[in-house]
């Protein structure tokens, strides 16, 4: 809750409770038969001054023991023993205002015997006091129950940050595992394609690199990623793979998990293109249906089954984009696959796209 804020409304509160007692004070004087409305507006001004002097005393001298909230009873307590300031000071103060007036003005100020005033004004100023008490403790519990959920809150961002980089450094090592192990593969069958992939992987390392260990990139570097590992995947499977690539432009700043357009490749390189010696063809698109970014990675040969395992779920690469999708988006974003027909699998990933 902004302090600014609070403070004004109180003040704005508490003016308007003294213009509502001021007006009731003249009101009841003028059906008494007064004529000088000023004498009413002195008592309630001289009421209203003093009652502001000692709540602010209140206010700041009971402030260092607002982190006692949490226990009422000694809360209570501590402003129960300021109420003798109230008894001690109010009426001469408000009296004494009153006289001073009244004597610039040529008049007399009369009441009841001091003794029946005291005892009068110092039970009404207790119970005012006392009610205003109870409204700063609901004020203040109220303020404490917010702090506590910004508390919360942040800690629970702070929780995920950590969650998204382990997940996504857990990425890193598994990704140039398997570009590594291309390499090694075309080691033993064609030495200069091996070199020209390690150049390759040599682009695909920096573009991985450069996404660092955040937790989300831009849709253009991821796409520079995916480009770059298809190309080190297409130097492995020459001529078996064809790449295209179906990219809204204005979408290229849209943010996204950190590495999650690779492993969408991948999973088409491992369970389709390296199953098979036919040409598998490729398809990458990103465009904006409604308030969302649809990535889709689509082949025209691979079969679902092949994709998941004896229990039904997909390898670490989508296990572990899914995860992060869940943390950062929970059920506004989905990660889906669907068997085309006659063959082909469609990697359908949606999150929501800030216009």
């Amino acid at each position: 809750m902004n302090s600014t804020r609070s403070k004004i409304a109180a003040g704005i509160a508490w003016l308007l409770f003294w213009t509502l007692m001021a007006l009731v004070a003249v009101e009841d004087y003028r059906r008494d038969g007064g004529h000088e409305y000023w004498k009413p507006l002195l008592w309630e001004a001289s009421s209203a001054l003093v009652a502001t002097l000692l709540l602010s005393i209140q206010l700041r001298l009971g402030r260092r023991y607002n982190h006692l909230i949490a226990t009422p009873w000694r809360w209570f307590a501590i402003q129960a023993s300021i109420m003798p300031l109230y008894w001690i000071s109010f009426v001469p103060l408000a009296f004494g205002i009153r006289h001073a007036v009244y004597a610039l003005a040529g008049d007399t100020y009369t009441h009841d015997p001091w003794g029946n005033v005291f005892v009068y004004e110092s039970l009404k100023i207790t119970v005012f006091a006392g009610l205003f008490t109870v409204i700063a403790f609901g004020l203040l519990s109220w303020r404490a129950l917010l702090d506590a959920k910004v508390r919360a809150e942040q800690a629970n961002a702070l929780l995920r940050e950590a969650q998204l980089q382990s997940l996504a450094r857990q990425m890193q090592p598994h990704f140039l595992f398997n570009a590594l192990n291309t390499i090694s593969s075309l080691m033993h069958t064609d030495v200069e394609r091996a070199d020209a992939v390690l150049v390759q992987l040599s682009d695909m390392l920096r573009a991985a690199l450069a996404l660092g260990q955040r937790p989300q990139a831009t849709l253009e570097g991821e796409l520079r990623l995916a480009r770059a590992y298809a190309g080190v995947m297409a130097g492995r499977f020459d001529g078996r793979a064809q790449v295209d690539w179906r990219i809204d432009d204005a979408l290229l700043d849209a943010p996204l998990p950190a590495m999650s357009v690779q492993p969408l490749l991948e999973n088409v390189f491992k369970h389709t293109v390296e199953r098979r010696r036919a040409p598998t063809r490729i398809v990458v698109s990103a465009e904006r249906e409604e308030d969302a970014l649809v990535l889709r990675v689509e082949d025209d040969a691979g079969r679902l089954d092949a994709v998941k395992d004896k229990a039904g779920e997909s390898g670490i690469g989508l296990a572990n984009l899914r995860a992060r999708l869940a943390s950062l988006h929970g059920e506004r974003a989905s990660l889906a696959l669907l068997q085309l027909e006659p063959l082909g699998v469609r990697t359908e990933l949606r999150l929501p796209c800030a216009s």
